[in-house]
């Protein structure tokens, strides 16, 4: 193992102030010193060390640079005790407001807030006292829970993500950790990635550059607001290097360790200045989740691993807080391997146990834990391209005990994970069920594989075993942990033809009926592949599961030579069949047959010509309606609703002829008459647009009584609609719905109320 530490930057740029005093210039005229704490001042550290380091500063800037002047400035520098990411996560956390959480869980945090701004005010807090309540302020605001029901947000595949401010989100080989009551998103940024969302129509391989590693933030895991680059190429390393020098960066995650109170970001680095062969790991440090990190410590190699520096990497977060690096090696990626970091400071991998071989080498490697034991998942080991999920499990509580033999997960064969390997994965502990997120990387740029590259999907078991839910949209509630299909999800699976790395004549996730079939590039949408079939009779199909409802089956496709007989269909579980033809085009058209019923079961999805080449691609089966509804809906624009304010259409998605765009003031209700058959406990969704910052807060008032409190939280965008949930007590009969704002930014806009049905 090779091992190298920086020497402080504070002690650099007092030195380098001095040594240009006592040649005659001006400080103020030199370079600034390429440090990196330069961006440090007074305001970071407590009063009482940072006079400490200051005096050892002047008396040396003073008397010369003699070696004793230079240990006690050493010592001063070692001594100063960093309070600033603790100041900002107290002015943070005390813009939480107790009526939005449990008085249980709002208890503790309230105290915790209070000793953590007594801390961070104390000019001669230690910095054990500083990492002390900062460990546990942050310990109790992931405690906190939330008073309502939450919002079911959607997340939509397929596309590119933006943030909150409408900006790209280039977030690749990272991961999500929560700290405290918040999400936090890290990943790299490379040029490639730019590129290809401007111009999917080829490959970037040759740019891999890195721009930097930016964090979002976020408290629904879908609405993500970028905080800082918390490491860029002007990063300084030891020796004298930057992150820009480096070959390769990528592959990352980050630790809080609750002994010294910092945030240490573990990534993965290529770098020959840093020492060995330049394959190593990467320690970068930071007093904050969104601090602007600074160089802690690069190991080269983990002992137990036969190579130095990892295969891929990720950071695992156990339940007790213990932090640990999931890898491979790097040469042949054969071996996986959990190693744990130091718990004094999170700064080394410690010797690493094997958990899993496979000769044929891995990639992707990361971490789940669900009921109690640990799912090791994998992709393929084939460049950027995706594959299936390969999964070990443990089989005791020991994270580094023994694991089963591999198997694939279910749900990733038809459509290789949803054309990703697989990322990291976030386990969300709601209020009412615990669910994992596969958070698959689409690495489009380097792959040439389709739109987007984040493919996030709920991962739930079947049977023992975890099974994926490759959905192109779906639906959820970060506080209950629940998630539904959404209303746009497309029930094929591989429909762009883009799982497949390379041509060939059987396409994943479907079946050959005959006659001569291939994918070719480009496809619809620029990206590789298509679906192509002839000349001649040929065909493809697909079963998959459906619910019950009303669907809309559509396809672009284009035709060559004297074409017959082209067309996709579907047929349900009762063996009804619905036919899209498909006539001559010699361009990409496309088609689509609306309003097919289907019954709830298997469904057979067929393409197929009898003449001529087929070419098809972006298949689509979106379910426009479902079973008739247990409850009801009641349009906030349709009387006898009340709406104070306007009944507005300026913002586009919502239902009906209008929605409710309520007066910004407390008081300012909307107010729904609704009917039940029965008397008892029935479900509530609002569904409402807030495109502003903050969270709206509201009474909820039922036949005249509150009942509860509700916040509609920022939806990002006022045309981006999510649905608030909760449950109510309905009488039998008329009753009436109010949501009455309490503060003077009044509510969001309401589209909606649906009422499920009563349960006595």
């Amino acid at each position: 193992m090779i091992g190298t530490l920086r020497r402080t930057g504070l002690v650099a740029a007092a030195w380098l102030v001095m040594s240009v005093a006592a040649a005659g210039v001006t400080p103020a005229a030199a370079e600034p010193p390429a440090a990196p704490d330069a961006h440090h001042s007074a305001a970071d550290y407590t009063a009482s060390s940072w006079a400490a380091y200051t005096s050892a500063r002047d008396t040396l800037t003073q008397r010369g640079a003699d070696a004793a002047g230079r240990e006690r400035l050493q010592q001063a520098a070692d001594g100063l005790v960093m309070v600033r990411g603790l100041k900002n996560l107290v002015a943070d956390y005390k813009t939480r407001a107790a009526s939005k959480y449990t008085g249980g869980s709002w208890a503790p945090f309230a105290e915790a807030l209070a000793k953590a701004d007594g801390v961070a005010a104390d000019a001669s807090a230690t910095t054990s006292e500083v990492a002390a309540a900062k460990t546990a302020l942050v310990t109790a605001a992931g405690n906190l829970v939330a008073a309502d029901e939450g919002t079911f947000q959607t997340i939509t595949n397929d596309v590119f993500w933006n943030d909150t401010s409408g900006n790209p989100i280039y977030s690749q080989g990272g991961g999500v950790f929560k700290f405290g009551d918040t999400y936090y998103w890290y990943g790299v940024h490379y040029t490639g990635a730019e590129l290809y969302r401007a111009n999917p129509t080829r490959k970037y391989d040759g740019d891999v550059s890195f721009v930097s590693i930016p964090v979002y933030s976020s408290k629904d895991l879908v609405n993500w607001k970028f905080e800082n680059n918390v490491a860029t190429r002007s990063t300084g390393l030891a020796n004298g290097a930057s992150l820009g020098q480096a070959g390769w960066v990528g592959r990352l995650g980050v630790s809080y360790n609750e002994t010294t109170g910092k945030y240490v970001l573990v990534v993965q680095v290529y770098l020959p200045s840093l020492g060995g062969d330049g394959n190593g790991v990467l320690f970068l440090r930071g007093d904050s989740p969104t601090d602007t990190f600074d160089y802690a410590y690069y190991q080269n190699q983990v002992v137990n691993s036969p190579t130095t520096g990892t295969g891929d990497q990720t950071v695992f977060t156990d339940d007790d807080g213990r932090d640990y690096l999931i890898f491979s090696n790097r040469s042949g990626r054969s071996r996986a391997f959990v190693g744990k970091l130091r718990e004094s400071d999170s700064l080394r991998v410690e010797p690493a146990v094997q958990i899993g071989l496979n000769s044929s080498g891995r990639e992707g490697n990361a971490m789940f834990k669900l009921d109690g034991k640990y799912y090791h998942a994998a992709s393929d080991l084939h460049g950027w391209n995706a594959s299936v999920a390969h999964v070990i499990e443990s089989t005791s509580s020991n994270i580094q005990g023994t694991y089963t033999s591999e198997y694939t997960m279910a749900g990733t064969e038809m459509d290789y994970s949803h054309v990703t390997q697989t990322g990291f994965f976030v386990t969300v502990k709601g209020t009412k069920q615990t669910t994992v997120i596969f958070a698959g990387d689409r690495w489009a740029d380097f792959a040439w594989n389709g739109i987007g590259y984040n493919q996030w999907m709920p991962v739930t078991k079947s049977g023992s075993r975890p099974q994926l839910s490759p959905v192109s949209q779906w639906q959820f509630n970060a506080t209950t942990g629940e998630w539904r299909v959404g209303q746009n999800n497309n029930y094929i699976l591989n429909p762009d033809f883009q799982a497949d790395r390379v041509t060939v004549s059987t396409l994943t996730g479907w079946t050959n009926t005959g006659g001569s079939v291939t994918n070719v590039s480009p496809g619809a949408n620029g990206s590789r592949f298509a679906l192509q079939l002839g000349s001649g009779s040929a065909g493809v199909r697909q079963q998959i599961t459906v619910p019950a409802g009303t669907y809309t089956l559509s396809a672009y496709a284009k035709t060559a030579g004297s074409v017959s007989g082209a067309q996709v269909s579907v047929a349900d579980a009762s063996g009804a069949t619905r036919t899209l033809n498909i006539p001559s085009s010699s361009g990409w058209t496309r088609r689509e047959l609306a309003g097919i019923p289907l019954a709830a079961g298997t469904a057979t999805v067929t393409v197929r010509t009898s003449g001529g080449t087929l070419t098809v691609d972006g298949l689509g089966l979106v379910r426009t309606s479902g079973d008739t509804p247990t409850g009801q809906r009641y349009e906030a624009e349709t009387a006898p609703a009340v709406c104070q304010g306007t009944i507005d259409t300026n913002w586009a998605g919502f239902s009906g002829s209008g929605f409710c765009n309520g007066t910004n003031a407390a008081g300012a209700y909307a107010q729904f008459t609704v009917n039940a058959s029965a008397g008892g406990t029935a479900t509530l969704g609002v569904r409402f647009a807030n495109g502003g910052s903050a969270a709206r807060a509201a009474n909820l008032v039922i036949n005249g009584s509150t009942v509860s409190a509700v916040s509609f939280e920022s939806t990002g965008a006022w045309t981006t609609w999510a649905t608030k949930t909760v449950t109510v007590p309905l009488n039998a009969g008329s009753n009436t719905i109010r949501l009455d704002p309490t503060e003077t930014a009044g509510l969001p806009n309401v589209d909606y109320l649906d009422i499920g049905a009563a349960a006595a």
